[in-house]
């Protein structure tokens, strides 16, 4: 089923956090919560689920934010972006320490806080788990993917898709028809490079058109399988394949 994106708020400045949440509401993300200090901003990520964090440098607490980009990064496998009015060398420097997904300065415009929002999310690597990934390590963050499920824009916003519920995928020109069991999404990306974002034991090439979740497939012949009343043509490795499958 899909789910809007659920961002929490870190801002001290209740003017510009209350701006930054008109914002967002307007895209079509969802607000969490809209907090001031470390303390708070760490007990509604305890309670609560967060795709995405937006953290102010510096907060009314002794603890800063780039204390809690540190948590986040022992405790949370979550993407986060600074939104600070700093930009000087020493500022920028620091944050660089906790890997932030973005830094985004003030004063920025909707379009900025989308981007940057936009970019985190599509490539953050949702595989490692907390605290895995060193915070000296300069590995490039890469993979838009969760361990059971994967993020579809549709228009100005992106949905979870689980894995399971994604029936099959279909090439159309420069875009990809994503199937789920009760929506279809849109995507621009090659075939071959979105079968990569899927797991290999459920997700197959069957054709050079189509992807498909093996989960779903309620009949086969010699030509065709067929997912929810829809005929997909299949290769002659993929029927080998499933044939072969089904007498092991």
């Amino acid at each position: 089923m899909e789910q809007s994106i659920k961002i929490l708020i870190v801002e001290d400045n209740v003017i510009i956090a209350d701006d930054m949440q008109s914002m967002l509401e307007e895209i079509g993300y969802e607000i969490v919560d809209n907090v001031i200090v470390y303390e708070q901003a760490e007990e509604v990520l305890k309670n609560n689920h967060v795709d995405l964090v937006l953290i102010d440098i510096i907060l009314a607490s002794d603890k800063t934010g780039i204390d809690l980009g540190k948590l986040i990064r022992q405790k949370y496998n979550i993407p986060f972006i600074f939104v600070t009015s700093n930009s000087d060398r020493a500022t920028v420097e620091n944050a660089k320490t906790v890997k932030p997904n973005g830094y985004l300065v003030k004063p920025f415009e909707q379009q900025d806080l989308y981007t940057s929002i936009e970019i985190a999310l599509s490539g953050f690597n949702y595989d490692e788990k907390p605290g895995e990934q060193e915070l000296s390590d300069d590995r490039p963050l890469s993979n838009s993917v969760l361990k059971d499920s994967i993020f579809v824009k549709k228009q100005h916003l992106y949905y979870r898709i689980q894995f399971e519920d994604i029936r099959f995928i279909k090439a159309d020109n420069v875009y990809l028809e994503v199937n789920t069991v009760d929506k279809k999404f849109l995507v621009r990306s090659p075939l071959k490079d979105y079968l990569e974002k899927l797991p290999s034991n459920k997700f197959y090439r069957a054709h050079k058109s189509y992807i498909v979740n093996v989960d779903h497939i309620d009949a086969i012949n010699s030509r065709d399988i067929m997912i929810n009343n829809t005929v997909i043509p299949i290769s002659k490795d993929f029927k080998e394949f499933i044939i072969s499958s089904m007498n092991s």
